[in-house]
């Protein structure tokens, strides 16, 4: 399977800054595992949108777009489960 290029938006960066430093290294590697299976088994599409899915790490979500056609995977959200799918 061909690589995927990950691209974190400010949101997300802004979000792993909140988070426990001991889940940021869990985190960060199961969406680098992003790019070579953007949709590991663990992973779920939220209802409602066309291509949002999220995986979950412990009690946290990253909540993430794939554009298949463009082999991008962007990365919207990581958040507790409390207040993952709030807009």
């Amino acid at each position: 399977m061909a690589s995927f290029e990950i691209l974190w938006k400010s949101s997300s960066e802004h979000d792993l800054r909140k988070i426990d430093h001991q889940y940021i290294p869990q985190i960060i590697k199961a969406v680098e595992g992003l790019s070579e299976d953007p949709f590991p088994n663990n992973c779920r599409k939220l209802r409602g949108s066309e291509s949002s899915y999220r995986i979950r790490i412990g009690d946290y979500r990253v909540i993430y777009q794939v554009d298949s056609q463009s082999k991008v995977v962007t990365i919207f959200h990581v958040r507790h489960r409390k207040e993952a799918y709030r807009k």
